[in-house]
């Protein structure tokens, strides 16, 4: 329904460029320049060491004690964070607190996969970033606030009672369920805050807020100087826990837990205030400065855009990838 209409329009952005995957110059250095199928760990590889937690790449099937031995290694405690290598929506992402826990991720999991160090900082923001090659800074084109899925207690409800009360929460509870069991029944104190659900990700059930105003001067900088030091890297949207937002706009404890790239959505249009046109104008705003970064890549590096079989068969690969994904999901 969001995206009806834009479709036309990406059609007439593929035939300027003569191609209809014309994204595929936008980022060099990433995998269908992050649009789908793209690596996580091929990315972190990109970005330096001191951005983002300390992760660990493991293939499917790989045996426990080899797991182990390399979280040990590494000096990694619990909790951590599981997350499939090639991931979208959030499937299959869960917080480990314990070897248990651990040993049911690595035993279920059909793909890929990373262990990530659980970043403690309380609040996220997704940041969109775009630089054209031919221009020296960037800009921040979008900021949304994660509000993860939580609950307030009022000494009374029981956590599933509150949140029936909450009509974004509804269709989370088959899967907290699952995920929460019991814990669901308890009766929180008055004014106490419970997060049940610790990702933000809106398929996830965090609620998403435009904040686009506060992209000031400083924190421009901080961004801009973080992805300039990312080989190849020009438009894409950041996930970013940090501890305070003054600490972060002076580039001060915050760790990037996700970059995406030509495939990000400009998330804040998903803050409940917003208008579908905004949507609307926001998305194909975003779609002209991916079409124009891709357009100079193309000229400036010679660089080839996508073949039509190639991305066709992309598309196909990702469809399956998805139903596998699914299984994860539901097998963890």
């Amino acid at each position: 329904m969001v995206y009806a209409p834009v479709y036309i329009y990406w059609m007439w952005l593929a035939l300027r460029s003569r191609s209809f995957f014309f994204f595929s110059t936008s980022n060099p250095t990433i995998r269908n320049a992050g649009f789908l199928l793209e690596s996580k760990k091929e990315i972190y590889d990109l970005i330096p060491d001191q951005y983002y937690p300390a992760t660990l790449f493991f293939k499917r099937g790989e045996k426990m004690a080899v797991v182990l031995n390399n979280i040990r290694a590494h000096g990694m405690k619990f909790p951590l964070v599981g997350k499939p290598d090639i991931g979208m929506q959030g499937l299959a992402v869960k917080k480990l607190a314990n070897a248990n826990d651990l040993v049911h991720y690595v035993t279920a999991s059909k793909v890929n996969f990373l262990l990530q160090e659980y970043i403690p900082y309380e609040n996220e923001v997704g940041i969109f970033y775009y630089r054209f090659p031919n221009e020296q800074n960037g800009h921040i084109s979008g900021i949304v606030r994660k509000e993860f899925l939580s609950v307030t207690g009022d000494g009374i409800s029981t956590i599933e009672t509150l949140l029936k009360k909450e009509k974004r929460f509804i269709l989370q509870l088959n899967t907290l369920h699952v995920s929460n069991g019991p814990e669901l029944k308890l009766v929180l104190n008055a004014g106490e805050k419970r997060v049940l659900v610790p990702y933000g990700n809106h398929v996830r059930g965090a609620k998403f807020l435009d904040i686009s105003h506060l992209a000031n001067e400083a924190l421009v900088k901080v961004i801009d100087d973080a992805c300039k030091k990312i080989n190849g890297f020009y438009f894409g949207r950041m996930d970013v826990r940090y501890n305070d937002w003054e600490e972060l706009c002076l580039g001060k404890n915050f760790s990037i837990i996700e970059l995406n790239g030509a495939g990000s959505e400009p998330t804040h249009i998903y803050d409940p205030k917003n208008s579908i046109f905004f949507a609307w104008k926001e998305i194909i705003r975003h779609l002209n400065i991916l079409a124009r970064i891709s357009r100079i890549n193309h000229k400036q590096q010679c660089l080839s855009y996508m073949k039509l079989s190639d991305g066709l068969q992309m598309i196909r690969d990702n469809s399956r990838y998805v139903k596998l994904l699914n299984e994860v999901k539901r097998a963890i």
